[in-house]
């Protein structure tokens, strides 16, 4: 983990449900920043470890955890898996305090972000949904994006402690709207990505030098944080680092469904979700997105 400045803040109780690649350095944040943190991950090892490597606490179950935390956050995989630790046994609504304030970072749909809202609603706390952007090295740096829906009483209440682990973190609307906003980020980045792995596949074929080239168009209007990031990694085929095609295909899934809910036209997020299940049938399930190149070479 790399050094961060925290804005100073008061030291609060807070837990953390979910230790994976995002939720263990989001964490590590929230303690370094001076919070008494209580950690559960349904590995236990893993939340041992933690532990020892940044203080704090860690529980058996989420109910546990959050006993007597003000401020809990999670960060884990999907739908079924937030229903859990939240509604499900042991889950962390059953022992959350009237008054305190669960985000949630997970990628996952604006309906069950909206089905949790009126439930914590209902048991007399906030949710707020609020997934993130930036991948594995923003969680490590502390500089996420987090798009966020809820009540902005809520949203006011939990800002300044998330801003451990963020360099940006926006109310969007009301429950759900977070979800939703995470959906447009990805539709977004699967254009983005198919479109540079064309335009480096083509300059290839061509016989340029892809480097070069995409030195000079990236200070004109072509210029995209793929391109930056991504562009001289593509060239040389490494994928073994970043943002899983696994995960772009859950994450797209969701905006395909909610299109169809919605009524939304995707064509091209459609197609590149069939161009990632290329991927994975020739065995890049946790290679970054950007190997989205190989299909075509």
């Amino acid at each position: 983990m790399t050094a961060k400045t925290y804005e100073p803040t008061p030291a609060r109780n807070v837990a953390f449900l979910g230790l994976g690649v995002m939720g263990g350095p989001m964490a590590g944040h929230l303690a370094r920043a001076g919070h008494r943190v209580t950690v559960y991950n349904r590995t236990a090892s893993k939340a041992e470890a933690w532990v020892a490597e940044y203080g704090g606490a860690c529980e058996p179950t989420p109910e546990a955890a959050v006993a007597r935390a003000d401020f809990v956050f999670a960060c884990v995989g999907n739908d079924d898996d937030l229903r859990a630790v939240t509604i499900g046994p042991q889950g962390a609504f059953h022992t959350m305090r009237p008054g305190s304030i669960f985000v949630d970072h997970t990628t996952a749909s604006a309906q069950v972000a909206r089905e949790l809202g009126a439930a914590a609603r209902a048991r007399g706390f906030e949710f707020v949904d609020a997934p993130v952007s930036g991948g594995e090295a923003g969680a490590v740096n502390g500089v996420l994006t987090v798009m966020c829906g809820g009540e902005a009483a809520a949203f006011e209440s939990a800002r300044p402690i998330a801003m451990a682990y963020a360099r940006a973190m926006t109310l969007l609307g009301a429950s759900g709207a977070g979800q939703l906003a995470k959906m447009v980020n990805q539709t977004a980045i699967a254009g983005l990505v198919q479109g540079l792995a064309e335009a480096i596949a083509f300059g290839e074929r061509a016989g340029l030098d892809m480097k070069a080239v995409l030195e000079v168009i990236g200070k004109g209007a072509a210029q995209s944080w793929q391109m930056d990031n991504r562009g001289s990694t593509m060239i040389e085929g490494r994928f073994d680092f970043g943002f899983a095609v696994d995960w772009m295909r859950k994450d797209l899934s969701l905006v395909l469904d909610e299109a169809r809910r919605n009524g939304a036209r995707v064509p091209v997020a459609a197609l590149v979700d069939q161009f990632y299940a290329d991927v994975q049938a020739a065995g890049g399930r946790r290679w970054d997105t950007s190997s989205l190149i190989t299909r075509l070479r």
